[in-house]
């Protein structure tokens, strides 16, 4: 089952990575090169006229609600939201049709203390429209494709740009509200030359090790340590084993952490290598989860014998430490699904058959382990029985 997970998860991640693709054809225009964006399905085309630094450049992009906003601008100085400079489509609040309009997303945007407004771009925008897929009768629906075009004039001998581009689900009057914080989200920003048609964004591209940091969590937190819990609670009263549950339950818990202990270093690296972005809830979770598992670790190396006197608290906190962490990490794998935007997924459905699976397993081992345990308690009670009513027949039988 932990293979098939893996399997699923690489699955959604190549379906998810490669689902956009490009086109230089419009209904109105043919462009020169395209380019699929890594993010939300998205791509542009341009033609770059080098003669004059002219760009005419079409994004393609979906709407996400029928009251939402699409938009894609250009950051003079980095690719980061903050600065960009911005062209939002969005259906009129009043006549319902697509509207465009200009935006300049300073820091007050980011921070959310006012709605973005309408204003003149300072850079050389010659020209913009906006359609929908389909033409004029088209409608702004739940995943509608929406062509914004443009036509720039960039600074001479400069032929990189930085571009961003988002999308949200509604807008308050003529401004654009808050987009979706999810990883997908966070990371729709590219730079690329449009002279040579190759993009340089990303030099520190986290979408591999975000994969990497989620096979290895999924596998380890939220398989393999509830395994081993489950190894150590039932298969312990197997007497034909003997010890051979401990040292599985052993290996199995060791084997997690040390592949649990792998992912979240890796967590750790990629929140050094996204400043400003921050997942408070799956972030304190994978500390508190990890932090449970070296306990665990350390709880193996003071084990006191079986004759201690403190061996019974020992065995509490073992047991509280041990669920607590199994909890933990199943929820966080969880939250680490919607992080990555994967909360409707062969991903997720993957991780919930498998962990389905488990707790079917749990289920079944429960009702056996009390139906073992309840005849034990009748055998002993008619043994007890029997052992006092021979008494009682051969003390009779004496007298007589």
């Amino acid at each position: 089952m932990p293979l098939l997970f893996v399997l699923l998860f690489l699955s959604s991640y190549v379906r998810t990575a490669f689902s956009a693709h490009c086109s230089t054809t419009t209904p109105t225009k043919t462009f020169e090169k395209c380019m699929a964006l890594p993010t939300q399905q998205a791509s542009m085309a341009w033609t770059f006229h080098a003669h004059n630094a002219t760009l005419d450049l079409v994004f393609f992009g979906t709407f996400i609600s029928p009251s939402g906003w699409v938009g894609w601008g250009i950051n003079p100085s980095s690719a980061e939201m903050t600065g960009t400079r911005a062209l939002v489509a969005f259906p009129d609040p009043n006549s319902g049709l697509l509207v465009l309009l200009p935006f300049i997303l300073d820091p007050t945007v980011k921070l959310q203390k006012s709605p973005p407004l309408s204003r003149p771009l300072d850079i050389q925008l010659l020209s913009s429209s906006a359609t929908l897929y389909g033409g004029k009768m088209a409608t702004i629906h739940n995943g509608a494709a929406v062509q914004i075009y443009a036509t720039f004039k960039l600074v001479k001998n400069k032929t990189k740009i930085h571009l961003v581009w988002n999308r949200g689900l509604y807008v308050q009057g003529y401004s654009p509200a808050i987009h979706p914080t999810t990883s997908s989200d966070l990371s729709s920003f590219a730079t690329i030359d449009v002279l040579y048609g190759f993009s340089a964004a990303h030099k520190d591209d986290t979408r591999t090790l975000k994969t990497v940091h989620g096979i290895l969590n999924a596998v380890s937190w939220g398989v393999l340590l509830p395994i081993g819990a489950v190894t150590a609670r039932y298969l312990r009263h197997m007497q034909a084993l003997g010890p051979a549950w401990f040292y599985a339950h052993a290996g199995i818990q060791l084997s997690a952490l040390f592949i649990g202990t792998v992912g979240f270093a890796i967590g750790i690296r990629l929140g050094e290598l996204s400043p400003g972005v921050v997942y408070g809830l799956h972030r304190k979770l994978g500390f508190a989860a990890f932090s449970f598992g070296a306990l665990q670790t350390l709880a193996l190396l003071f084990r006191p014998k079986t004759t201690n006197k403190f061996r019974k608290y020992w065995k509490s906190y073992h047991h509280f430490v041990g669920y607590a962490c199994v909890v933990l990490g199943v929820v966080n794998v969880f939250q680490g699904l919607e992080v990555m935007g994967e909360s409707r997924s062969y991903a997720k459905l993957g991780y919930c058959l498998c962990l389905s699976t488990l707790i079917g397993a749990c289920i079944a081992l429960e009702v056996n382990s009390w139906v073992v345990f309840c005849r034990k308690s009748k055998e002993e009670k008619l043994r007890r029985e029997r052992l006092i009513g021979g008494g009682s027949d051969k003390d009779s039988g004496s007298h007589g």
